[in-house]
């Protein structure tokens, strides 16, 4: 009969069963930390009690199988998996199964069944690794108590919206008989951001602001279109962010919806584009002309205020516009805008006038030193520069003995400066002029002290100086060169000859002295010796000497000439 075999493999299922049930009592509980990993062996542990389940084909080789599976999947649940771990925990905590004999029948079913339904314990771990991904959090939670997660650090609370300060500079552009077009400067200050801007506008005796863009537009430039011509807008302008609205920037003054025909334009002339400087006193008379239609409405202001009409007078027409100042004065000086406007466009023109006169004296002057025939002197800048630099200053001397002032130093920059060449035993005063671009200042700073100069211990002993000593004994520079001549042609002999005193010159032919013959001619000028012979014939040729003689020497040249005849050659054939 075939089921005695299967009686006889039944004590295979308890000794697996003895060894392995006590081993995982007393394990301690998992923490919480590995308990969430999953463990990374589980598959190959449900493969190991599927290759056992079939007992009734082989028990005897399941069983190794069974024991060869824990083994090699047992490091991976113990390193990783403590949720498989306990599995086999309250796998311990159940009761052994019945060790007794069972009946033939029983044997059978129990030994196809121990297998599934009583494990071994190292093979406990692998059924319940599949389920650690969600068992083992169950188990871990239930073995050890739940941390408590950190409380996460109060907010602080949020910062209050704030809204943008205002638009600057709002100003119009361009205008026409149906639009009006309005630019602005973003504001100064923002606050939460800035969203936008929204454009409103109000006809002139209403309340009522109308909101020219639907939406809130990023650009600093609107134009508001369908408008009537003539109508008189009060228009403003509003930033939008989360803080909500900022205070407007507004036009001025009211716009007129119609259409300019020229804009205002100044033709400044380029003598007043730079700085106009007149002298106390003179006429002032400016003509700037302009251009623009309609007639534009002319303003002046200076130094940002109205003009005073009784110092100057204003006299405007359709061209151009004159500002008249008969005598000016130093109050006149400023800064001058001219405004030409036609409705809401304007043009300026701004012109720098300045008044100067002399300068005042200077505010001190000392004696710092005095030594010898010298004296230093200081002083300080006048307090008055007549509206203008201080170019130099003038610095005069006086003899007590006479009173009279001398000019010493003129056009002088520092602040001091050396008097010298001062006559001994005499006392002088000092005074100092300022200069500027108008002239010498009429006002003098003078010295309080007086400069002395002593006559002890000064001797004054003249150079001796030997004098050159200029005589020479004649010496020519230049010697005669021979010469040829041709009969009844003029020639000349020249030489060079210095010496001091000045040296006689005298002219020889063959060792003769030449007297007063109207042949020759003689010419003695800054040492150059001529001798001039006119229409030699053969007879003059030979040596000719210039000698020179004087208290010192003499010294002498010479040079030959040579007289020719021309011979025609047509008449020695003739012959």
């Amino acid at each position: 009969m075939p089921a005695k075999p299967v009686i006889k493999k039944a004590p295979l299922k308890k000794a697996p069963a003895k060894k392995a049930a006590p081993a995982p009592a007393p394990e301690p509980a998992p923490e919480p930390a590995p308990a969430e990993a999953p463990p990374a062996e589980a598959p190959p542990a449900e493969a190991a009690p599927a290759e056992a389940a079939p007992a009734e084909v082989a028990p005897a080789e399941a069983a190794p199988a069974a024991e060869e599976a824990p083994a090699a999947d047992a490091a991976p649940p113990a390193e990783s998996a403590p949720p498989a771990e306990a599995a086999p925990a309250d796998a311990a905590a159940a009761p052994p199964p019945p060790t007794e004999p069972a009946p033939p029948e029983a044997a059978d079913a129990a030994a196809a069944a121990a297998p599934a339904a009583q494990p071994p314990a190292e093979d406990a771990a692998a059924p319940a690794a599949p389920e650690a991904p969600a068992d083992g959090k169950t188990s871990a939670a239930a073995a050890a108590p739940p941390a408590e997660e950190p409380k996460a650090p109060t907010p602080p609370p949020p910062e209050p919206e704030v809204p943008t300060s205002e638009p600057l500079n709002v100003s119009v552009e361009d205008v026409n008989d149906t639009s009006v077009t309005i630019k602005w400067r973003p504001p100064e200050k923002i606050g939460s951001g800035l969203d936008g801007y929204v454009v409103e506008y109000c006809k002139d005796q209403t309340t009522d602001w109308i909101v020219a863009n639907a939406e809130p537009t990023p650009a600093n430039r609107l134009v508001i279109k369908d408008m009537a011509t003539g109508d008189l807008l009060h228009i403003r302008v509003v930033t939008v962010n989360p803080g909500g609205r900022s205070a407007p920037g507004a036009l001025a003054e009211p716009v007129i919806v119609r259409e300019v025909v020229d804009r205002p334009k100044i033709h400044l002339p380029r003598v007043l584009k730079s700085r106009l400087v007149k002298k106390v006193g003179e006429k002032v008379n400016l003509v700037i002309p302009f251009s623009g239609k309609p007639k534009p409405v002319v303003s002046w202001t200076k130094d940002g205020q109205a003009l005073d009409p009784k110092t100057m007078n204003i006299r405007n027409s359709d061209k151009d516009s004159i500002l008249f100042i008969r005598q000016v004065e130093r109050s006149h000086s400023g800064k001058y805008e001219m405004s030409v406007k036609v409705d809401s466009f304007e043009d300026k023109a701004a012109i720098i006038l300045q008044i100067v006169e002399l300068p005042g004296p200077p505010t001190s002057i000392k004696l710092a030193d005095t030594w010898g025939f010298n004296v230093a002197l200081e002083w300080t800048p006048p307090q008055d520069s007549g509206n203008t630099e201080i170019t130099g200053y003038t610095v005069q001397k006086a003899d007590k003995k006479t009173g009279d002032w001398f000019t010493v130093l003129e056009h002088f920059h520092r602040l001091n400066g050396t008097v010298s060449d001062l006559v001994m035993g005499n006392t002088y005063s000092f005074r100092v002029f300022a200069e500027n671009k108008v002239g010498r200042g009429e006002e003098a700073a003078v010295t309080k002290e007086t400069a002395q100069i002593l006559k002890q211990g000064i001797h004054y002993q003249p150079v001796d100086y030997k004098e050159h000593d200029f005589t020479e004994a004649p010496k020519f520079t230049t010697p005669l060169s021979d010469r040829a001549a041709t009969v009844g042609y003029t020639t000349k002999l020249l030489c060079a000859v210095r010496g001091y005193p000045k040296p006689k010159v005298e002219w020889m032919k063959n060792s003769m002295i030449i007297g007063e013959d109207p042949k020759y001619r003689m010419i003695n000028s800054q040492g150059i010796c001529t001798l001039e012979i006119r229409k030699p014939s053969c007879f003059d040729g030979g040596v000719y000497t210039c000698r020179a003689k004087n208290s010192i020497g003499e010294a002498a040249v010479a040079c030959k000439l040579e007289v020719k005849q021309v011979v025609n050659p047509a008449a020695e054939k003739k012959e």
